[in-house]
């Protein structure tokens, strides 16, 4: 993580919205950035890696679940300054919507917790405003997929 901060470079990370029904999977970061914050699962992109392995690695090391990679959500950046002001953390992050093809649902790798939330209650998690706007594009996405109208 450490080579992560105050970078010369941006860093490629992936994430997954999950949807079951109406609610999305989020875990609770366990480490910086973002300890404590709810998110989407995912992570970075190793060198060598596509991004549909680096998504399904990702989403099985923190949620225990396997999952098969849909369709692009939202391409945005990260990026947090330290209390000086100097550029702490940069990330390109690309969010999938994703299916559960199996695997038992299990907080690890670098997540506290993990569960089903309803989307309808988001307000109530402790979730970066951009977070909540593409789980909410995704959850358009997953339900026109799905053949159903979102709820009013």
């Amino acid at each position: 993580m450490k080579e992560r901060m105050f970078p010369d470079r941006p860093w490629l990370g992936v994430g997954g919205l999950i949807f079951q029904n109406d609610q999305v999977l989020l875990i609770k970061r366990g480490r910086e950035p973002g300890i404590g914050q709810w998110s989407i699962p995912g992570g970075m992109v190793e060198v060598g890696e596509t991004i549909n392995h680096a998504l399904r690695r990702e989403i099985l090391e923190e949620t225990g679940l396997n999952v098969e990679v849909q369709d692009l959500v939202k391409v945005f950046e990260r990026i947090i300054h330290d209390g000086k002001g100097r550029l702490q953390y940069h990330y390109v992050v690309l969010d999938y919507w994703c299916r559960v093809v199996g695997g038992h649902l299990s907080a690890s790798s670098d997540a506290e917790e993990a569960g089903f939330y309803s989307i309808q209650a988001l307000d109530r998690l402790y979730l970066l405003p951009e977070t909540e706007q593409v789980i909410q594009q995704g959850y358009l996405i997953f339900r026109s997929q799905e053949g159903a109208d979102p709820p009013t």
